[in-house]
């Protein structure tokens, strides 16, 4: 009777065990094969290339009319955006040649331009998503509207008929949005129609955000889910919005690629500085900030610069503070310092973040760092009071300096 019961024990645990081994099988499968788990359990940043589809002309092929890498990273709920315009240029190894980046894009094989961006900005892309201009409106209708502020009064005629952007906060429904994103000004500045843009998807991102969960109730995501191009199933996708539902907008910046235009067989491009190592530099150092530890509100904030040239080398104060905002920084002031024989650069920390300092520090590679108090020079324009004050020496190349 015993050997029976003993038996019978001996079985029971067995299947417990089995039935235990089977279920953390199928959760680790489950895992491995649904990617946006794998990249939540593998605490790492997640990145999504968002690319608005339309036409330049009625007949033209299919082009990104705008393309953005976005960064979150789950543990601290924070984010970075990058910028691709389609003009910038590049040796595209496929075609042969130098042209734009978008010259390969091919609707039915995404994968084609995702490696383009993933070897230009030094990254593996995990997800793309691809929304074309016709439905990109329907779904601002779905959400009710994208609001912005229009900070001058615009007014346009699309097909005979008169569009008025009105200054101030205002709500665009579908078709004013492809309207907002589309036209074109003879006297815009090409940077202002990109940051025009640019201002219209973090909008776009925050009010998917706000209207999540209705978007995940049955009958809307039956009509929701089939606008968005992509290869993601429907649960990856869900979940993939939903964890980009929780990052904060308003502290995040969409970077802009940095570069010289000129003319290439007939056509404008855009080519970016030192080769294109910069914006890799500068992606490197933005997904550091993202997976850095949040310590009071110092990693959160946009630190300000004044950037003050010490040397004979005239606009090198404008060219660092153009490299200075593409690594996020706030250039509130530039000018010359108190005399041009400065041998070496030097940071001045006005902000008394002594790891925040160093940090900026790194992007030009220099350790030569004092607090003001440690520093006796006069500084021009002390009315701002920036949180670092840059007083560029004769080591820096423009990009470095050479002896840190």
């Amino acid at each position: 009777m015993r050997k029976i019961k003993a038996d019978a024990s001996a079985f029971l645990l067995a299947l417990i065990l089995l039935i235990l081994g089977v279920g953390i099988f199928f959760i680790i499968m489950r895992v491995r094969s649904d990617p946006i788990e794998e990249a939540l359990s593998g605490d790492r940043v997640i990145s999504t290339l968002f690319i608005i589809e339309g036409r330049r002309g009625l007949t033209s092929p299919k082009n990104p009319l705008s393309s953005y890498v976005l960064f979150y990273y789950p543990e601290t709920k924070r984010a970075a955006i990058f910028d691709i315009p389609g003009e910038v240029g590049l040796i595209i190894q496929r075609l042969n040649r130098v042209d734009r980046i978008d010259s390969v894009y091919d609707p039915q094989r995404i994968g084609l331009f995702e490696g383009e961006i993933e070897k230009f900005l030094g990254i593996e892309i995990n997800f793309s998503v691809v929304l074309e201009l016709e439905n990109l409106g329907k779904v601002v209708d779905l959400i009710e509207g994208v609001e912005l502020f229009i900070p001058a009064r615009v007014e346009i005629y699309d097909k005979d008929n008169r569009i008025l952007f009105p200054s101030g906060v205002t709500r665009l429904d579908g078709d004013k949005a492809r309207s907002y994103i589309t036209y074109e000004l003879p006297e815009e500045d090409r940077e202002l129609a990109h940051f025009r843009r640019q201002r219209f998807f973090l909008g776009l991102i925050k009010r998917l955000g706000e209207k999540n969960g209705y978007l995940k109730q049955a009958s809307v995501s039956q009509i929701y889910q089939p606008l968005l191009k992509t290869h993601l199933d429907h649960r990856t996708r869900v979940r993939l919005f939903d964890e980009l539902a929780k990052l904060d907008t308003e502290r995040v910046n969409i970077q802009s690629v940095q570069g010289i235009a000129r003319e290439v067989s007939g056509q404008r491009l855009l080519f970016p500085l030192y080769d294109g190592s910069l914006i890799k530099d500068i992606v490197r150092q933005s997904l550091a900030a993202l997976t850095r530890p949040v310590e009071g509100s110092a990693s959160e904030r946009v630190f300000t610069v004044e950037v003050l040239n010490g040397t004979a080398t005239a606009g090198l104060a404008g060219r660092t503070a153009d490299l200075l905002r593409g690594f996020g920084y706030d250039v509130i002031s530039i000018g010359n310092a108190d005399h041009s024989d400065y041998e070496r650069t030097e940071i001045v920390d006005h902000s008394g973040y002594d790891d925040m300092a160093k940090i900026f520090g790194e992007v030009i590679r220099c350790r030569n760092i004092r607090s003001d108090i440690d520093v006796d020079i006069q500084i021009p324009n002390l009315e701002y009071r920036s949180d670092f004050t840059l007083i560029i020496g004769k080591d820096f190349n423009g990009r470095f300096t050479s002896g840190g």
